[in-house]
């Protein structure tokens, strides 16, 4: 009795053995095994062409692997093939993972979306308005729960410091070296916002604090409420802001495309902030920082696509998921920045934002296949995922490449739905 005590304790603290998702042939659920070859096509052909060193993709319908293949180097400076398992960034793919955790939370009563920020992350209530003439004016109305996981709270990102003053002052505040969440939170409290809380949609930081709730609201340090409540129950064991040592050989090398020469070259270990350190990691970026395999990301959209559950395992209530993935912009909400944006291309045209995804609303409109309902993100290294709830498709494809200026999101799609030979619209 003793040993059998001590045999389920240890499998409680090392979580869920994941069951592997089962694989089928595409004909059993409406696909073409001839057409899903293209697929493999296009990869090859971004390899050959150089526009990437190596690309892992996967789709499943119904729950069932109908692709799944890796093509390529580990990168341009080693040859090695790349391996299905391979450990990528996955940048603002953390995002919708983030997001969850704040949703479990928000099932469990702790809080309504539209408690103000500063409740629980009190060093934003101060928070000024940087406005058109350069003056710094009071909040209308306090930042909300709701605005941050639609990123219409007037925080930012940095990314234009050149045209944008409020930009510069966040590239001069350098919060990617804040030593934990609490720094963060204190360092952006002195930044001003650029618009008034939910006057318009613009990509930011705000999923950061998010993260930064959820360690409040739970009283678990944010990764160990990711450990303990998503990555475990779903089996993730592939997926930290650290990577493990026994797994660093998968973890695979990031690329920028050299502006002299146009080729792929590798951007050299560099661990001086958050967005480049996955070793001795304290800032736990609820907006970026995690690393994950194409299976373990799978498993979670999965879950997602499946109502919250899978494989016995529920992570969030099946009306919650749809609640997330309405539209939650209002009518009035223009899109401002740019970011990790695959489907937004800096304008909402066609589409729109849920709690803590992008949102097709309408695929005409947006000029890629696809269906009205479906959600999604990307990362800033070019990996990509959406969940088809009509067509019960998921899609995850992972490359290692900042800056990504080719086609690749929408030629997956155009890939994916060209394979159907049966649609359940």
């Amino acid at each position: 009795m003793r040993i059998v005590l001590i045999l389920i304790m240890l499998v409680t603290s090392i979580g869920v053995q994941a069951k592997p998702l089962p694989n089928t042939k595409p004909e059993r659920v409406g696909m073409s095994s001839e057409r899903l070859q293209r697929m493999s096509e296009l990869s090859q052909r971004y390899v050959d062409e150089g526009r990437v060193a190596g690309i892992v993709t996967m789709v499943t319908r119904n729950g069932k692997v109908v692709h799944f293949e890796a093509t390529g180097s580990r990168g341009i400076d080693d040859p090695r093939p790349l391996k299905k398992d391979d450990l990528f960034r996955i940048y603002s793919m953390t995002k919708p993972i983030t997001a969850t955790a704040l949703m479990q939370l928000y099932e469990q009563g702790k809080f309504q979306l539209s408690d103000p920020v500063h409740k629980f992350v009190p060093e934003l209530k101060d928070v000024q308005v940087l406005n058109a003439d350069g003056e710094l004016v009071p909040v209308e109305r306090a930042m909300t729960m709701q605005q941050l996981l639609t990123h219409t709270t007037g925080l930012s990102y940095g990314f234009d410091p050149v045209n944008d003053p409020v930009d510069k002052l966040y590239v001069e505040a350098n919060l990617w070296a804040s030593q934990d969440l609490d720094d963060f939170a204190t360092k952006l409290a002195k930044l001003p916002l650029k618009f008034q809380p939910g006057a318009q949609w613009h990509y930011s930081v705000a999923v950061d604090v998010t993260g930064l709730a959820v360690q409040r609201i739970s009283g678990q340090s944010f990764d160990e409420y990711l450990q303990e409540h998503i990555f475990s129950p779903l089996g993730m064991t592939d997926t930290f802001f650290a990577v493990p040592d026994d797994k660093l050989e998968r973890f695979l090398p990031n690329h920028i495309i050299n502006p002299q020469t146009g080729k792929l070259m590798t951007i050299p270990n560099d661990s001086s902030d958050a967005m480049r350190d996955y070793s001795q990691v304290t800032l736990f970026s609820g907006g970026g920082g995690l690393v994950s395999s194409t299976m373990d990301y799978m498993r979670f959209a999965e879950a997602m696509r499946n109502g919250g559950e899978l494989d016995g395992v529920r992570i969030l209530g099946t009306k919650t998921v749809d609640y997330m993935r309405s539209n939650h912009l209002g009518a009035s909400i223009t899109a401002g920045g740019n970011g990790e944006t695959p489907t937004l291309n800096g304008a909402l045209r066609g589409f729109g934002f849920d709690l803590g995804f992008g949102l097709v609303i309408d695929p005409a409109a947006g000029g890629v296949i696809g269906s009205a309902g479906e959600y999604n993100w990307g990362g800033a290294a070019g990996t990509v995922f959406w969940i088809d709830p009509v067509e019960e498709i998921v899609v995850v494809s992972m490359i290692q490449l900042m800056g990504s200026p080719w086609p690749l999101r929408s030629d997956l799609k155009v890939t994916t739905y060209q394979a159907l030979l049966e649609s359940y619209e």
